[in-house]
């Protein structure tokens, strides 16, 4: 990500938002893509060649051993794939343009900056053999950055300007100004450190009339970053008269955009005011795009620290996934069928027991018989492999006839996650999520081309009460964190799911997951449901979603344990201490984002699963 023209912005502030640091005896989150790029090309290295990779290593090694002498335990989190929603293919794709000019210009003698084709690869390779700790994300590393950072409660080091938005307890160490080449020692010791500067967010918020933190995600989107970049936005900031600049374009954009939402309480009324400027048609759709970019700035990992690991729900679809990734069949060359069968490979997995981590074995498991190898795969036929994907959701194929086809999938996985004991849902949990995947047929029904479909007009309203049930973060305001864990369970088990029908080759056609779940919308209809309001009442005004979601309920009730539906005595007192209790928690308004994160051991690699060991403690030692 990177917010564009702030980094250079807050340089120009360096002595108001800058403090200085002697860095030593502490951990540090390391943004392993910004570290690669920079020791990179300002390294003097020669590029022009296709890489000399042995410099380039002995540079990494150089930088880690710095950190060593200093007693800094590093932790490196790098990028994983890109995101489902392409919602940075576009700043991709220039990126891709810029590398190619670059790369002409190299070619020719002239200047530019490409990174060698096996940059990434060579800087894994050096980690490892120094014992350096590293993650890989499951896409963008930002928000797992952060998140590991406050946790641990240590600073982050990058070159990306979207650490000046995230809210860091121990704040954010720029690349630029981090010396580690010129290690010098505390004052009557032998003691080595790194001078560095870190940013400080309140001095950022401070000097704009002590703006409220939660309006810079909304500013990071109307500046724009690699995921945002609506033509709309323009239209706002031509209209709504930010004070000018001389210093260029983007510095009078982030400096009038800074000056301009100072003067607001929340990012409601901010958005509010963003969207009295622009063309009433559409507003809604902008309003949406906007709140669901600024999650990207919200943490990660959110579930019930007290309960079991979300990700444990999901095991045996890993171990599935473990044993097609080995690309063994069954039975080995020269091993008879009637022979005694051998240990099944293991893996390490790094999962989280209460605020801990704490790795664990676990044993791959195959499929059916001579159907384990992955080569093979391509080679059955679309019901076999429909019939494996289902087999390890346990499904069967019967109870998914009148599901729509786009939700197959999502339905196979919420009936595994029902039957699964790991899972403590309770039956609003259930109807809040079938509830929520209604959101996208609604949509298309209002959205149908050609004449109008007299079915949009209660479709419409119930997607537009739907809308409204949406429960919008408010600050300090307290999550449910049984609500949040259960569903975090359900994310878990999608998520598992998801690899392993593309292991299979998509024999179910994947989900739009921008409208299958959101988790406002299933926390506010959790609140509901637990008041007063029946799914049976919303879904009234709209017989065809009632219907779909009959079909969707009667699919899932077939695989959820019986208390599940089970009428609990409640007395009046206890009744109306529940509604009180909902009701406060309505004024309160919480969300989750739910999207938790996992680590596995690395194995075998595979693009789609993060699979680079996190240790919780790293002895620091002399090297070799």
């Amino acid at each position: 990500m990177g917010v564009r023209g702030l980094m250079s912005f807050v340089e120009d502030y360096s002595n108001e938002f800058f403090t200085d640091l002697k860095l030593r005896d502490t951990k540090i989150i390391i943004d392993g893509y910004s570290l690669f790029h920079r020791l990179c090309f300002n390294s003097n290295l020669e590029l022009r060649y296709g890489g000399d990779y042995d410099s380039f290593a002995d540079v990494v090694q150089k930088f880690f051993e710095s950190l060593f002498a200093c007693r800094i335990c590093p932790y490196v989190v790098l990028d994983g794939g890109c995101d489902i929603s392409d919602k940075k293919l576009t700043t991709l794709k220039d990126r891709a343009r810029e590398k190619i000019q670059a790369a002409h210009s190299l070619s020719v003698g002239g200047g530019g900056n490409v990174c060698p084709l096996l940059i990434r690869e060579v800087f894994i390779q050096v980690l490892i053999r120094l014992k350096v700790c590293f993650v890989q994300s499951f896409s963008e590393a930002d928000r797992d950055i952060m998140t590991l950072a406050n946790h641990w409660n240590c600073p982050v080091l990058s070159s990306d300007s979207d650490f000046c938005i995230f809210d860091l307890r121990s704040g954010f160490c720029p690349l630029n100004s981090f010396q580690w080449r010129n290690l010098n020692t505390v004052k009557n010791t032998k003691d080595y450190y790194i001078p560095a500067k870190c940013f400080s967010l309140d001095a950022f918020c401070h000097y704009f009339s002590n703006m409220n933190k939660t309006l810079l995600p909304l500013f990071a989107v109307l500046c724009g970053n690699d995921h945002v970049n609506l033509p709309i936005t323009e239209t706002f900031i031509s209209k709504a008269r930010l004070p000018l600049s001389s210093k260029g374009r983007r510095y009078h954009r982030v400096l009038g955009l800074l000056n301009w939402l100072s003067h607001f309480d929340d990012p409601a009324e901010a958005l509010e005011n963003v969207l009295k400027h622009l063309p009433r048609k559409g507003r809604e759709d902008v309003k949406e795009h906007l709140r669901t970019s600024m999650k990207e700035y919200q943490p990660s990992q959110v579930e019930n620290m007290q309960r079991p690991n979300a990700h444990r729900i999901a095991q045996p679809i890993r171990q599935i996934i473990y044993g097609l990734l080995l690309n063994t069949s069954s039975h080995p060359e020269g091993m008879s069928q009637n022979a005694a069968p051998s240990q099944p490979p293991a893996f390490n997995e790094v999962e989280r027991i209460d605020k801990n981590i704490k790795t664990s074995v676990v044993y791959a498991k195959h499929m059916l018989k001579n159907h384990s190898d992955l080569s093979k795969l391509t080679e059955l036929p679309l019901p076999r492999r429909q019939m494996l994907l289902l087999e390890a959701l346990k499904v069967k194929q019967v109870v998914l006839e009148a599901i729509p086809t786009l939700l197959k999938l999502p339905i196979a996985v919420t009936c595994y996650w029902l039957q699964s004991t790991e899972a403590k849902a309770k039956l609003h949990h259930l109807q809040a999520l079938l509830l929520g995947m209604l959101m996208e047929p609604l949509h298309a029904i209002i959205n149908c081309p050609g004449e109008e479909d007299p079915r949009a007009g209660g479709a419409k309203v119930l997607y537009e009460e739907l809308q409204r049930v949406k429960a919008p973060m408010q600050p300090g305001a307290r999550l449910d964190l049984d609500t949040a864990h259960v569903f975090c369970q359900w994310q878990c088990c999608l998520q598992m799911g998801l690899y392993l029908n593309q292991l299979l080759c998509t024999p179910l056609p994947e989900p739009d997951l921008t409208q299958l779940y959101s988790g406002s919308l299933v926390h506010g209809l959790c609140q509901q449901l637990l008041a007063s309001t029946s799914a049976e009442s919303l879904l009234s005004v709209c017989p065809e979603a009632k219907q779909l979601y009959e079909h969707l309920f009667n699919a899932t009730r077939s695989y959820a344990p019986a208390e599940l539906f089970a009428p609990k005595a409640q007395s009046n007192s206890n009744k109306r201490r529940q509604k009180k209790k909902v009701a406060s928690q309505s004024k309160n308004k919480v969300v989750t984002t739910s999207d938790s994160r996992h680590w596995y051991d690395r194995s075998n690699r595979f693009g789609l699963l993060m699979v680079e060991c996190l240790e919780e403690h790293l002895e620091t030692s002399e090297l070799e």
